[in-house]
């Protein structure tokens, strides 16, 4: 009964451990991606079949639903088509430029978050917040080893970057605004946009590779379906449902742990090495994500240590 009441009504503190959850399953994202393309199912076609699956799996429920949304379908469609849109400029715009450039530019999303929170919400940009926005994006570069001067935007991959972080910032915001909405619902429409976007991507920008080969979309299911029920689906979920409860630019940070995640699975699983670089940049964005609790636990002890 308290986990469903937990459920319903949100709690902030779990509502923070939920974006740090998803953002980590965002940091393993690359891993089936890769598997996929190896394949041979690359580009937004991989995109579309890794989210595809879900929405088929998850079909049944939506169409339960359905007659329960009445009118708010449409401000689930249009968070959906934000947060689809937002996802497939992300993993497409790896295939035309750097990873480096694509992470880097892609997470000033917790900057377009605080903004918009500011201007569309009205919530106050805190000291806390702006401390931490800092720090994230200090970890970031440190990993990213940006020593000669921040990336700007110079190809097509680059402004799909920048573009998907400012639509994630505008539909953190949108589910900001309706906090109030069911999450499983806001998860089915992110897979169903995110699917069709992904295949018109595909059809406008990889056409020359074709259709994926069904027989091998078979042979990759056996390993891709367990994956998504057991970690993609949840992981999702959690960002669904923590996302709302937080501002935009909070939640923005708390998913950069896609990056320390990211940076730890690469090298565990490739021939990157992890040094005192990485490390301190995977510190650095740890304590961004927890600088609006760490701050003012540090203030309490310092006053109550004042006061003695």
């Amino acid at each position: 009964m308290q986990v469903l009441r937990t459920y319903r009504e949100g709690n902030p503190i779990l509502a923070r451990i939920a974006c740090l959850l998803g953002g980590a399953v965002w940091g393993v994202f690359w891993i089936p991606l890769r598997n996929l393309d190896e394949a041979g199912i690359s580009g937004a076609w991989s995109t579309a079949l890794f989210h595809g699956i879900p929405l088929l799996l998850l079909l049944p429920i939506l169409f339960l639903r359905t007659p329960r949304l009445g009118s708010s379908s449409i401000s689930f469609h249009l968070v959906g088509f934000t947060m689809g849109s937002s996802l497939v400029l992300y993993s497409t715009a790896f295939l035309y430029t750097d990873v480096v450039r694509v992470v880097a530019l892609y997470y000033l999303t917790p900057i377009w978050g605080a903004i918009l929170g500011r201007i569309w919400l009205k919530e106050r940009i805190s000291g806390d917040r702006i401390v931490g926005i800092c720090l994230g994006l200090a970890g970031m570069l440190v990993i990213l080893n940006v020593d000669q001067g921040f990336p700007m935007p110079q190809n097509v991959g680059d402004w799909m970057a920048i573009a998907g972080g400012i639509i994630w910032a505008i539909a953190a915001t949108l589910m900001r605004q309706n906090s109030q909405a069911d999450p499983l619902s806001t998860l089915m429409f992110w897979f169903f946009w995110c699917t069709l976007l992904a295949v018109l991507l595909a059809f406008l920008m990889q056409r020359d590779y074709g259709l994926p080969d069904i027989g091998i979309i078979q042979n990759e299911l056996p390993w891709l379906v367990p994956l998504i029920l057991l970690i993609v689906v949840p992981g999702y979920f959690a960002i669904t449902w923590g996302t709302p409860q937080l501002n935009p630019g909070t939640s923005g940070l708390l998913l950069m742990t896609e990056i320390s995640v990211g940076t730890l699975t690469a090298a565990w699983l490739t021939t990157e090495i992890i040094g005192l670089r990485e490390i301190a940049g995977i510190v650095l964005i740890s304590l961004a994500g927890l600088s609006e609790i760490l701050l003012p636990m540090m203030r309490r002890v310092l006053h109550l240590k004042g006061a003695r």
